[in-house]
């Protein structure tokens, strides 16, 4: 399938959402009042830059989850990719990432974002570590990870958590973000094959107060202000 045809295909299954070119950029857009701006990836400046700059480094709360310390920095799988923010920050701390996106939206802004981004001076050393596939990480992820360049020492999973009321609602660009995604109620099916295929330890962001998803339980718990991030491990990570 081309790209002329697999856009059009985003936009039908899309509902009310369409992408379409604005600028030099891919955004994919709706009615203004519902979800505010058009949506797009850019991690050459705004949010992506700034944390870039900023961020602090491997003592983020997901570089600490996902292994990256003094003399070790682990190959990565983000299996839920979104609009690759995470992964981003672990590539721009030396690790190689592959990012799993399985809806063909987001996947295309995801494709359109790093393809800017590798024009970029200071964001295409970065990107260079960024590998993006378009799958199901339930159903394909031993496949899409054999297909890849990146070994899954660690697997990364951000799935979408059921809103209440008005929590994860209140910004327009995660409803936009829901509308194509919705939730992810075959959490524990993604975690059963995130920890068939990770070599070394499973990492899922979660609210903070929310429950662990459905199955074993987490070994360690790293915790911030907002999120935590529950660790399944394998083996330790060396250097």
């Amino acid at each position: 399938m081309n790209r002329r045809d697999r856009l059009r295909d985003t936009e039908s299954e899309s509902g009310g959402l369409t992408l379409r070119r604005e600028g030099d950029a891919l955004v994919l857009a709706g009615d203004p009042a519902l979800y505010g701006k058009p949506l797009r990836v850019d991690f050459a400046e705004g949010r992506a830059a700034h944390r870039r700059r900023f961020g602090g480094g491997r003592g983020q709360l997901i570089a600490r989850a996902c292994g990256l310390a003094s003399g070790i920095t682990p190959s990565v799988i983000d299996a839920t990719a979104g609009l690759g923010r995470d992964a981003f920050v672990l590539a721009s701390l030396g690790a190689e990432v592959l990012l799993i996106e399985r809806v063909a939206a987001i996947h295309a802004l995801l494709e359109d974002g790093l393809a800017r981004a590798a024009r970029d001076p200071e964001a295409s050393a970065i990107v260079a570590r960024m590998h993006l596939a378009h799958g199901d990480a339930i159903r394909d992820l031993a496949a899409l990870v054999t297909a890849s360049t990146v070994a899954p020492q660690v697997i990364h999973l951000d799935p979408m958590f059921p809103h209440r009321e008005k929590s994860a609602l209140v910004k327009k660009e995660m409803r936009l973000f829901r509308e194509l995604a919705g939730d992810d109620a075959d959490a524990p099916r993604l975690l059963e094959a995130a920890l068939d295929v990770a070599t070394h330890r499973v990492v899922v962001k979660r609210p903070r107060k929310a429950p662990p998803i459905a199955g074993p339980a987490p070994q360690h718990v790293i915790e911030g202000k907002t999120s935590r991030y529950d660790l399944y491990v394998h083996r330790s990570l060396k250097a």
